[in-house]
């Protein structure tokens, strides 16, 4: 048999590949490791796993008296932007309150109000101008935003009824 590689050739070919084997086997464990790595330190930080924002926290922008302190409960208030949302959720069937500003803060740029449908049908808001809201029967809780010329810088108070019924007579 002829070879053209020196004496032993065959047995140093056999070392040599096993060695460039086991030495590229050795780099490919290598670099999954670093892989798996970096995709674990990324999985951390995936930007659909941020934190939901936390939930508004309540302020107190206004002064609010129930008509009926004793059954009803406080209507909180919130900042949305600009706008001085009034939560009526917890408003069920006949009610109201009055509103009136905070002589050092004034009246808020904007107001609007959160409700509940199904739990009352109407909201009357009276300030500068009567405004009267209809609220639908069925859905999820929707804004009722009142308009910029509803009420005044000089509004002494806004006062605000709310009916079960859509068609109360005021």
């Amino acid at each position: 048999m002829v070879s053209v590689l020196p004496e032993g050739g065959e047995a140093r070919t056999a070392t040599m590949m096993h060695d460039m084997r086991c030495g590229r086997t050795g780099g490919n464990l290598a670099l999954i490791a670093l892989l798996s790595l970096n995709l674990s330190a990324c999985a951390m930080h995936w930007p659909w796993k941020r934190r939901p924002p936390p939930p508004p926290q309540p302020v107190q922008q206004v002064i609010i008296v129930p008509a009926a302190p004793v059954s009803s409960s406080p209507i909180l208030q919130y900042w949305d932007r600009n706008t001085l949302l009034l939560d009526l959720t917890a408003a069920r069937g006949e009610g109201g309150a009055t509103v009136t500003p905070i002589k050092a803060l004034g009246w808020p740029v904007r107001l609007e109000f959160r409700v509940l449908p199904g739990s009352i049908g109407r909201l009357e808001v009276v300030g500068a101008q009567r405004v009267i809201f209809a609220v639908p029967s069925q859905g999820t809780a929707l804004l009722l935003r009142l308009t910029p010329d509803a009420y005044r810088p000089d509004t002494g108070q806004i006062t605000l009824r709310w009916s079960a019924a859509d068609d109360s007579a005021h």
